[in-house]
């Protein structure tokens, strides 16, 4: 059979310690309330601030226990409306005109002549490109040095020109190793201005269209 525990009676002991009783200082506290450091002001309760009462809206517009549509269709367009006051709140506070950003029309460059040079055997590169480094239009006239060596590479029947074809698709036809390497150099020179729309000055285009010159086409 089990043993059943024994228990032990409980014992209360009287605590004796002796307590010390303990006061705040009362000249101690009138010293500190005197300082400006503890001088803390009650203007009492403004309120809300606007800022405050807005979120509370906006985060009130997902609890609703109208489930059905026209309460869904309310309910987002409450929110659709919402982001809109928030997004036009904070280009205001940018300094940025919302009225304007939705109304203003893409920019468009003014350009002194056409740039729209396409097919290289319809178009004189040569007045084009003084043209060009007459209105200082330089970006235009890296272009115009970059067509101009497609039309040399294609007369000395190093490439097969076509309108539709990439500029990787020329450097893959060049066979000659020096001569690909070279013009893959001054087709990323191209591209970097053109399609970078990096604005150069005359020293810049004129070390770029240096190298222009100074590329050698090799017939076949």
């Amino acid at each position: 059979m089990p043993v059943k525990p024994v228990k032990q009676k409980l014992v209360v002991h009287n605590d004796t310690a002796l307590v010390i009783q303990r006061y705040f200082n009362g000249a101690a506290l009138k010293n500190y309330s005197a300082q400006k450091e503890f001088q803390y002001g009650n203007g009492g309760y403004a309120g809300e601030s606007l800022w405050t009462r807005f979120w509370k809206w906006f985060w009130s517009l997902f609890d609703t226990d109208d489930k059905s549509i026209l309460g869904r269709i309310e309910q987002y367009v409450l929110i659709a409306l919402g982001i809109a006051a928030l997004v036009f709140l904070i280009l205001k506070l940018v300094g940025v005109d919302a009225l304007n950003v939705v109304r203003r029309k893409p920019l468009s460059a003014t350009l002194p002549y056409n740039e729209s040079v396409e097919n290289i055997y319809e178009t004189d590169l040569d007045a084009e490109l003084e043209k060009a480094i007459a209105h200082q239009n330089y970006r235009f006239a890296v272009r115009i040095l970059y067509l101009r060596s497609l039309r040399q590479l294609s007369d000395a029947g190093l490439i097969k020109w076509d309108i539709n074809k990439t500029n990787s698709i020329y450097i893959n036809e060049l066979t000659d190793a020096e001569q690909r390497i070279a013009f893959k150099i001054l087709t990323r020179q191209f591209e970097y201005v053109w399609y970078g729309e990096f604005i150069i000055d005359m020293p810049v285009f004129t070390k770029i269209s240096t190298r222009f010159n100074d590329f050698k086409v090799k017939a076949v």
